[in-house]
């Protein structure tokens, strides 16, 4: 009987040992940790693990925001970034700046705001919910890094309360001529909610209107917080102006970011998305194929109009009656100050 038994002990070792063989030649690998998992290994090593994401990853930490108008170069940008050895943006996530646009909502409202205060529901409250969510989407959706950033276009339509929640953020507003952004809306079918596509004349006016609101809270933010970066200045001297923006990041300069279409794909580089319009386009080095692709697309009557439609163009330097503009020759972004003083913009001081 106790042979037997033995015997028994023995074929189960020997069935087990079998088994795992099997598998690990078989290719079958343990469950991924996830990206949140795997951060936290990173920063934390062998510390305490079980505690809220909030705790290990504090509001003062230096998240990099980067937004503006869709199709501005806000992909070209975070993949650039991407290819920095220190940093993570990764793909929209789209439901950053429909939450934000949410809590912009209930602060607006006097009987939602009413009805949140007899609940208990404070700012306070709010802020730190938003916060941990936020932190929540950040870190998991990708590979852990030493900076993260998060690229969502309309996300710095609530610069100035990101700013409030995260005092250390930093800020990159990429802005484009918004002829050729509306234009390679239309052409490319990137809907909008509000935007008739079928009138360059509606998206003009519309474009003038959120870029507008988007400038004015980075200028007030200042320029220790936030960046403007002309889509047009970044293609043409991508090295003058990634090492000034990694110097706003106070991130050491890495030549990779020169070239993040050798990094597509790779651990540790630039993972593109199968949905965003412009995957296709980041999948190129860095060029200045679509300067001026809008010019002669653009109705005569809308152009005529041009300064009146979207006067945010000569706001950014742009001539709005050049078709096409000298791109090298767009003047330096003008304060908000000064801007209203006619004939005195020639003097105002460059805001960043």
């Amino acid at each position: 009987m106790r042979s037997s038994r033995m015997n028994l002990l023995v074929g189960c070792v020997l069935l087990c040992s079998a088994s795992l063989i099997y598998l690990s030649m078989s290719g079958i690998d343990c469950p991924r940790k996830s990206h949140r998992h795997r951060w936290m290994e990173l920063n934390l090593g062998s510390g305490n693990q079980s505690l809220p994401l909030a705790d290990h990853f504090p509001e003062d930490t230096p998240i990099i925001f980067i937004g503006g108008f869709p199709r501005s170069g806000t992909t070209l940008m975070r993949v650039m970034l991407d290819a920095h050895n220190a940093v993570r943006c990764g793909e929209e996530t789209r439901v950053i700046p429909r939450l934000l646009a949410m809590r912009s909502t209930w602060s607006r409202s006097v009987k939602e705001r009413m009805r949140l205060d007899e609940a208990g529901v404070t700012d306070q409250v709010l802020d730190s919910a938003v916060r941990a969510f936020l932190l929540e989407i950040i870190v998991g959706h990708g590979e852990p890094a030493p900076r993260l950033c998060n690229k969502d276009p309309f996300t710095l339509k609530s610069l100035s309360y990101l700013a409030r929640i995260f005092p250390k953020a930093k800020f990159i507003l990429m802005l484009r001529d918004g002829r050729a952004t509306v234009h390679s809306m239309i052409s490319r079918k990137v809907t909008i909610s509000g935007f008739d596509l079928t009138s360059y004349r509606d998206c003009l006016t519309k474009w003038s209107s959120a870029v507008e609101t988007m400038f004015t809270q980075c200028q007030a933010a200042g320029d220790s917080k936030c960046l403007p970066v002309q889509y047009e200045h970044l293609v043409l001297n991508p090295e003058q102006e990634m090492k000034k923006l990694l110097n706003f990041l106070e991130l050491q300069w890495d030549p990779s970011v020169l070239h993040h279409e050798e990094l597509i794909g790779k651990a540790g580089g630039v993972s593109l998305s199968k949905v965003e319009r412009s995957t296709d386009q980041v999948m190129k080095p860095v060029n200045t194929d679509a300067l001026s692709k809008w010019v002669g697309n653009i109705p005569p009557d809308v152009v005529s109009d041009m300064a009146e439609i979207a006067p945010m163009l000569a706001r950014l330097g742009y001539d709005p009656h050049a078709n096409p503009p000298d791109y090298r020759k767009v003047q330096p972004l003008v304060s908000p100050l000064n801007y209203s003083q006619k004939g005195k913009t020639a003097d105002s001081p460059h805001p960043s």
